[in-house]
Formats: structure tokens, sequence, C-alpha cells
């Protein structure tokens, strides 16, 4: 009597269960064009992100490119210990972080302010020009605009002129030559390069702000800038707050293609950077299997980084990306 009570207490499951896949299917039918772009993604993530990390293994083998992975002899920890022997290893730290630390305390904020200010703007003319001409720059390879900015910065170039006819210097200075100059450089290029693309993802927070916030401050009696900063800036707080994670996180990434562009033998002591470091001992002078090591050793740090921020965040105004 039980066996038959259960077994019919279940069949009403089973066209439950057949109703749902087949709703299912039927949306899945539904968005199939949606469905056949995610998976071509997904595809793509999996050919480009994962297959290719089996070749970490190398890090701990002496690996030769006319060989097989699976050929090359176990090294251990050898090649981790001779990065951290290395002795340019403190320069390059110190121009990494250096480099990053100034693109972060200034070149974090600046997008910011860019949007508030940007979305303070009454002419709707007015703001599509400037957001136009404060993108531009994004959509230019480093390769052109390092071009450009060689230009700019030679002895004959357009800055020279201006500070010399302002009377700023008296005679020209080859920027990209002196050490001294190159982290500056790097850091006022990329802002220039990524301000407008950058305030995009801010713009779209700020748009996200309740309308009935502005007019309740409004009535209150405070002005724009008591507005921004009461309540816009409240409104796109976690969205401030995800990417300065994800900022700290890349803390070691110095914008290879960029510092590649504008280095040269005369700057090299301001301009060599962990990124730099492992193209040139892994491509140029063959030791994969080192610049394996460094590159991972840099990938550690950055998820340490990441965890830390993240952890931080959580418990400072709980928000978090996970």
């Amino acid at each position: 009597m039980r066996a038959k009570l259960g077994a019919n207490m279940a069949q009403p499951e089973a066209p439950a269960a057949a109703g749902k896949r087949n709703l299912l299917l039927k949306k899945l039918l539904s968005q199939k064009y949606l469905q056949v772009m995610a998976l071509l993604g997904v595809a793509w993530m999996i050919i480009f992100n994962y297959i290719p990390m089996y070749g970490i293994i190398i890090a701990f083998k002496q690996y030769v490119i006319t060989r097989p992975i699976s050929e090359a002899p176990w090294v251990g920890l050898e090649h981790f210990k001779a990065f951290f022997e290395d002795e340019d290893l403190p320069r390059v730290i110190w121009n990494t972080i250096g480099i990053s630390m100034i693109k972060l305390v200034i070149g974090f904020p600046l997008p910011i302010l860019f949007a508030l200010f940007l979305n303070e703007l009454r002419s709707i003319r007015m703001k599509k020009a400037v957001q136009t001409i404060s993108y531009l720059p994004h959509f230019l390879s480093w390769v052109i605009l390092g071009g450009i900015l060689a230009t700019w910065l030679a002895d004959v170039g357009i800055i020279n002129h201006i500070l010399m006819a302002l009377h700023v210097i008296d005679e020209p200075i080859s920027y990209l030559a002196e050490p001294k100059y190159f982290w500056g450089i790097v850091v006022a290029s990329d802002i220039w390069k990524e301000l407008g693309w950058s305030a995009i993802i801010y713009l779209a927070a700020i748009a996200g702000v309740s309308p009935d916030l502005h007019e309740a401050a409004t009535i209150d009696g405070a002005g724009r800038f008591k507005r921004m900063w009461h309540v816009t800036l409240p409104g796109i707080r976690s969205t401030i707050t995800i990417l300065l994670i994800l900022a700290v996180s890349g803390i070691l990434n110095s914008n290879f293609d960029q510092i590649l562009v504008l280095r040269n033998s005369l700057n090299e002591s301001a301009s060599s950077v962990i990124d730099v470091y492992v193209y040139q001992t892994g491509l140029v002078n063959n030791r994969f299997s080192y610049s394996t090591a460094v590159g991972l050793i840099k990938s550690l740090i950055a998820l340490v980084l990441l965890l830390i921020a993240n952890s931080a965040s959580k418990r400072i105004n709980g928000t978090s990306l996970f």
C-alpha cells in the first residue's frame, strides 16, 4: 500500500518536471542567436584563457622551445630563486610600484571628478562635444600616441616651443631622454588617453541616482557642489569601490604597451618595469621558464592584493566583489 501510495504521489511531479524542461527549451530556442553569441564568448575564453594555463608548469621546468613541455626536466623553484636574487629586481619593483601608485592616486579620482562635472553641464550639445573630444584618444593605439608624444616632446617639439615662448625654460629639453621626466610623462599621457573613456561607467552610475534625491536636496537649499557631495557621490559609492578594488589588484600592471613605445636606452633606469622585464627575458633572451616564473609571482601577488582589498572594502563599507 505504501509503495502504491508513493508511486501515486510521484506521478504529478513528472509532468511538472517535463513542463519545466519544455519551458526551458522554448526559452533557449527563442534566444538561440543570443545563446550562440554567448557560447562563442565562452569558447574563446576557454581556448585563450584556460587551456594555455597548462603552460604554467614550465615555470618549474627548464623549457626549451624546440622540445615539448612534457620532455623538459623539472628544476623546482630554481627560477623563482633566480628572480629574487637578480640585481635588477629592486629597480624593476621600484619603477613598477612607483608608476602604478602615482596612476592610482592621481589617475583614479580624475575620471570621477570629470564625470561629476560633466554631468552638471546643462547644454546637451556642449556635453556631447566634451565627451567626444575626451573619448577620442582612447581609440588610438599606443603605437600612434607614442609617435605623437615623441614628436611633441622632442628638442624641436611643440612642448619646448611653448615653454620657451612663455620663458619657462631657456633651452630645449629632450624629455624622453631624461629619466627624471619619464614617470610624469607616463602618468600624464595615460590620463590624457583614458580620462574620458574611464568616466563612462561613472556617468552610467550617476544616471541611476534617483532624481527625487536631487529634488529633495534642492528643496533643502543644497547647491550644485553640495548635491554632488551628499547625493551623487554616495549614489555611486559602490561603483567606485568595486573599480578601486580592481585597480589595487592591478597595481603591478604598468601598461606594457605604453611603456614599451615610450622607453629607450636613455630612460631605461626609470622605465624598467615588471612587464618589460618579462618581455625582455622571455621573448628577447629566450628564457621562457624564467619569465613564466616571474609572471606567476606577479599573478599571485595580484590575487593576494585583490583578496586584501576586497576584504577591507567589505569591512569598511559593506561593498565587495565577492
